[in-house]
């Protein structure tokens, strides 16, 4: 590439190389097993975790993705999260992200929102210089009655957001009936003000009824990390579930469809082979 020094092509290959190194992002069935591992049946007293995806309004959560690879999985379920909040006085989600970072996080494709009940018209995105000024846009967007939620994007862990912040937009939030949403990145954590913490992250989608080699609906191991809606919430932190993404909302599903070897593609012929007509005879007969 011209205009690159010798040193900045030999890191973009290191960078490259270790990318390549990864694990697919659907290590699939073995981390749903192991992670659904740890699922108990809810019990007297404790909230079915299916139940805290229709969160009130007026909660601050967490969406943390242990990779910034998975920000699709991550945005994908917070977008479901606030989307069940939009109704006929509250029309818009505000998107925010920092101009530094769009580069590493992308967008939201308005047109593969679509199919999933999200109108593309309905998202604001702002892409703001700093911190401060994501905070105080934040804030002012908590406080609009015509807003259902507020995301923000954030690839990195800024010292602005400590615990302090998350307190004034928790109480914030609660006054207004906004929601909130911090999408956070990395296994570290923060002292937290959220109500809910929510762990993201992408598995392998379940077989389409007439194609199953065709991708099903987008598919989330969820795992709650923090619970803070009452004693019921609190027994749920731990518990782990996959849920499907689909037009009507969030779907659950039972791991033991999940866990398994995936279906195997027919090798390809080796020849030009004729199509079979309708009573199975070659074109050739």
């Amino acid at each position: 590439m011209p205009g690159l020094a010798s040193h900045d092509l030999e890191a973009l290959r290191r960078k490259i190389a270790a990318l390549e190194k990864r694990p697919l992002l659907a290590e699939g069935a073995a981390l749903v097993a192991r992670r659904m591992g740890k699922a108990a049946p809810a019990g007297p007293g404790m909230a079915d975790p299916l139940e805290l995806l229709a969160a009130p309004r007026g909660v601050l959560h967490e969406v943390f993705a242990d990779e910034q690879r998975q920000s699709g999985a991550a945005l994908g379920f917070t977008l479901g999260l606030a989307r069940q909040l939009l109704t006929d006085e509250r029309q818009a989600i505000l998107y925010l992200q920092l101009k530094g970072e769009t580069q590493e996080l992308g967008l939201p494709y308005g047109a593969g929102l679509h199919q999933f009940g999200v109108d593309a018209a309905q998202i604001i995105i702002g892409r703001v210089e700093n911190m401060t000024e994501l905070l105080w846009a934040m804030e002012e967007a908590i406080a609009c009655r015509a807003v259902a939620g507020v995301i923000a994007d954030l690839a990195r862990h800024p010292k602005a957001l400590d615990f302090t912040v998350s307190r004034r937009l928790s109480l914030r939030a609660a006054a207004a009936g906004t929601s909130a949403f911090l999408l956070r990145y990395g296994r570290e954590r923060e002292a937290s003000a959220a109500k809910l913490r929510w762990r993201i992250s992408p598995a392998l989608s379940g077989a389409v009824e007439f194609d199953p080699r065709a991708p099903g609906p987008p598919r989330f191991l969820i795992e709650i990390e923090k619970g803070r809606l009452g004693d019921k919430t609190q027994g749920a932190e731990g518990r782990s579930m996959l849920v499907d993404w689909t037009e009507n909302g969030f779907a659950s599903v039972e791991p033991e469809r999940h866990v398994g070897a995936p279906p195997q593609r027919a090798a390809p012929p080796s020849r030009p082979v004729a199509p079979a007509l309708g009573d199975r005879l070659s074109q050739a007969s």
